[in-house]
């Protein structure tokens, strides 16, 4: 007996101390990605000098990955295959509910109080919401907060039921297409962010001799970065001060915050996104 008793004991130390050894294994490589809001090429210019930040700053190796729909991010980060994804607010939350303990970390300090513009071209006639009515429109991907979302719950409180009151409504898939769909003529009007609106302005890729914002939602939560909730809480932090330390009188920092058009990111928690659910939840889209 004294012997099966100091064999179990053995084992158990072995185990034991394997377990330990497994747990206190560091992270090797940091997988990061974003929601595809906008086109593949775009994506990997913005993320990848984020990645070769992050590894000088963690000491470790960091690599971006685009993915295929919004979708598969949440399922990334479930499954472990991710680390950290650059989420809007309504894909946050539903990475949120579907792994039980993702963390928010940063937002760029214009998330906490961000806006959707609603589009159309000149010749429409469209100047308010109540014009859309018989119209055709489009949103950006399903599951984005200011393409789809926060759009959908603004119509919504303003009287407008897309699916009783739109000709017709599609997905582009993104901010930027939606932009290209109502330029066109694909569709009378659209929705997009307005990160992304001022961008295309900006760098003049959309005409705005034909195209007009005529609405501007109310401020809601939008973009955060997050992570894996079981990620090492030392990591968490260091990763959340790199990005929170970024100073935009410097000139390399302000080359990566200009990627991301901010001049400053700020902490954030779970609770600041509360409202973002409840929206979801009033329009239909989360449960």
């Amino acid at each position: 007996m004294r012997r099966v008793l100091a064999a179990l004991m053995i084992i158990g130390t072995v185990v034991a101390g394997a377990a330990v050894s497994q747990a206190a294994e560091p992270l090797q490589e940091l997988r990061v990605s974003a929601i595809p809001d906008e086109n593949p090429n775009e994506l990997m210019r913005i993320y990848t000098p984020f990645s070769e930040y992050l590894s000088k700053e963690l000491k470790m190796k960091v690599t971006y990955t685009n993915v295929v729909d919004y979708a598969a991010t949440v399922e990334g980060l479930a499954a472990k295959k991710l680390d950290m994804v650059w989420y809007g607010g309504f894909t946050y939350i539903q990475a949120r509910k579907r792994t039980g303990d993702a963390v928010p970390l940063v937002s760029r300090e214009e998330d906490l109080n961000f806006h959707s513009k609603f589009i159309t071209r000149k010749d429409t006639g469209i100047t308010k919401l109540a014009e859309l009515k018989g119209k055709t429109f489009s949103f950006g991907s399903v599951s984005s907060t200011s393409g789809h979302l926060m759009p959908r719950y603004f119509l919504l409180q303003n009287g407008i039921d897309p699916e009783r009151d739109f000709a017709k409504f599609s997905f582009s898939g993104a901010h930027d297409a939606t932009a290209l769909w109502v330029e066109s003529g694909k569709v009378d009007a659209g929705a997009l962010n307005e990160a992304v609106w001022d961008k295309l302005v900006q760098t003049k890729k959309v005409d705005t001799s034909k195209v007009v914002v005529f609405w501007t939602t109310p401020p809601y939560v939008d973009y955060v970065w997050t992570v894996r909730g079981d990620l090492d809480k030392g990591l968490q932090e260091r990763i959340a001060s790199a990005l929170a330390k970024l100073d935009y009188r410097k000139p390399e920092d302000k080359r990566l915050l200009d990627l991301h058009r901010t001049k400053k990111y700020v902490r954030v928690k779970p609770e600041d996104f509360k409202p973002t659910e409840e929206a979801a939840i009033a329009a239909g889209l989360l449960k």
